[in-house]
């Protein structure tokens, strides 16, 4: 087979097994650099190292040629400025949370996570065989970004509380540090949302600057230290059933990549994609019994906060449908895909999940024992 038909369509394991790393330095590919700007801070392994894992890919895939250089929010530039830099050039690359961003345009958010929307699984399926990446790319072009999902935590929880929420009048008048798009629910609901980047959150938490935050789940929220600081942890995180992490690559940078880089740097960002849910399932057990026993008392919300928050999503994007006709067209497709998601997964996945989750240990906590 052509050696750059084989890379534009093998996978990353396929590359660094066929030693193709070698070959394509052989062939006097040329000596890259770039910058990756990341919106997160260095001492979140989990989604801050995303950007390292997709970074060795590209260095090991390419015997070195290609080698990219990860920085933390606030190191090049704002946690909150990395789509400016990637438009401008300024960086080559940046890896964040798109929903960051939705002041620019609400169409931002669909890229990671809204309300009430599709879970890992679904966004991932949409992304790749659904009409997601042809559209989101679509929508990036004027912003000079070619676009590679890279990364999800998967479903999350709803946040740390000063006090419990027990009813939607407490929600009233609550300072909450919510990311991205969710906020304009929580808003419609009676929250005061706060866009404040990780780091940032615990000094605020602690000064009671905001009476809440969310940030992702166990894992990062026991590296965060919010338990010290407040010991109500609700779930699920409505905002984000499934939140997505973005590549953002500046257009100018990658039409200047030969094909084989090309082909390289879609499987990396596909296996950082892939490597940072798998570390997030695999951690967050553990992170959640240890937050438990340091206090953390865990609540579910109730109905009438679900409901009324699912509602003011559902009345926001009807209204957005007619303001922006980005947004129209990319959510139309999303929540047509959502809805047969949903009635496919119903059958399936939360059957199966209800059952080993609830139905499995109450009846093997009631069998009798043997004689």
């Amino acid at each position: 087979m052509e050696r750059r038909k084989f890379l534009q369509n093998a996978g990353i394991a396929g590359i660094l097994a066929a030693g193709a790393a070698p070959a394509v330095h052989a062939q006097g590919a040329p000596t890259i650099r770039w910058r990756l700007a990341s919106s997160f801070p260095k001492a979140l392994d989990t989604i801050f190292g995303a950007a390292d894992v997709f970074s060795k890919t590209v260095s090991e895939a390419t015997g070195g040629k290609f080698t990219i250089s990860v920085h933390a929010g606030g190191e090049l530039m704002p946690a909150f400025g990395v789509v400016d830099g990637v438009q401008q050039g300024t960086v080559e690359c940046a890896h964040t949370a798109p929903y960051y961003f939705f002041g620019k345009d609400d169409t931002f958010a669909i890229d990671c996570a809204i309300p009430f929307g599709l879970n890992s699984r679904q966004m991932t399926a949409w992304m790749y065989e659904g009409n997601g990446m042809k559209l989101l790319r679509e929508f990036y072009k004027p912003y000079n970004i070619v676009n590679f999902p890279m990364g999800n935590t998967g479903a999350q929880m709803g946040g740390w509380y000063r006090k419990e929420i027990r009813s939607l009048a407490d929600i009233k008048g609550l300072k909450m540090r919510i990311g991205g798009f969710g906020g304009k629910v929580l808003s419609a609901i009676g929250g005061v949302p706060q866009n404040i980047p990780g780091g940032e959150i615990y000094q605020a938490l602690e000064k009671g600057t905001i009476d809440a935050t969310e940030w992702v789940g166990p894992y990062d929220d026991e590296k965060l230290g919010f338990v010290k600081v407040a010991k109500h942890y609700y779930y699920p995180g409505w905002w984000e059933g499934g939140p997505q992490l973005s590549l953002y690559v500046n257009q100018k940078a990658y039409d200047g990549l030969p094909a084989e880089y090309k082909a390289i740097l879609a499987a990396a960002a596909s296996h950082a994609h892939i490597d940072m849910q798998a570390k997030y399932d695999a951690k967050n057990p553990a992170a959640l019994k240890r937050l438990v026993s340091a206090g953390a008392k865990l609540h579910q919300f109730d109905k009438s906060i679900m409901t009324a928050a699912y509602q003011a999503a559902m009345a926001l994007y009807s209204d957005l449908s007619a303001k922006n006709p980005a947004w129209k067209k990319v959510y139309e497709d999303y929540a047509a895909f959502r809805d047969e998601q949903h009635l496919w997964f119903r059958f399936t996945e939360a059957g199966f999940d209800n059952f080993m989750q609830s139905g499995r240990f109450a009846t093997t906590k009631a069998a009798p024992k043997k004689k």
